[in-house]
């Protein structure tokens, strides 16, 4: 596996190294001793299973706010997603950038977010499903997140958006969820 930093501090690009012959192909998806490089005694503790329907849909954007410290592990094993990820976290040095890439079937890409930095996704096919593993158990009382079209954030979303969750709907623009964050 090799890791590849982003403009965001802590987000990794996670890239594969698949194994392929006549029979198919062969990929690990996570290996702890090679995760320790990055980010020293990550466990895995929970692991989901997204599926979209319809092209265009943007699910996010999520995180758990403290004293959760969920780092998540995104890999899309159905499809194509544009994948972002926007550093909500205060006093970092890269709060309220953003930072997206395509995650698909075809490539061997996963996206490694540290604790405090927003996820969320638009679909670019139909019936997209996305493997999360997730380093702490989902707290409903600690969820959090912002809104996909913040004006601060400015997020360039390829496609209109045509399917919003109402939860996603009411999520505070960036000033609003900065306010509630703890120092």
């Amino acid at each position: 596996m090799n890791f590849l930093p982003t403009p965001i501090a802590g987000l990794w690009q996670v890239q594969g190294s698949p194994l392929a012959d006549s029979r198919g192909s062969f990929m690990r998806l996570y290996c702890a001793e090679d995760f320790d490089a990055v980010m020293p005694g990550l466990c895995f503790v929970q692991t989901n299973l997204s599926i979209t329907h319809r092209r265009g849909t943007v699910r996010g954007l999520h995180r758990l706010r403290p004293p959760a410290q969920e780092h998540k592990l995104v890999r899309c094993l159905r499809g194509r997603v544009f994948d972002v990820a926007a550093d909500l976290r205060r006093g970092s040095p890269t709060f309220g950038r953003w930072f997206a890439l395509e995650l698909n079937e075809q490539a061997p890409l996963a996206l490694l977010i540290p604790p405090g930095v927003a996820h969320g996704f638009q679909s670019l096919s139909d019936d997209v499903q996305l493997l999360y593993q997730h380093s702490c158990a989902h707290d409903p009382a600690l969820e959090d997140g912002v809104r996909h079209d913040d004006p601060q954030l400015a997020i360039h979303w390829p496609l209109p958006v045509t399917l919003l969750s109402l939860r996603d709907q009411q999520l505070p623009h960036l000033p609003a969820a900065e306010a509630a964050m703890p120092a």
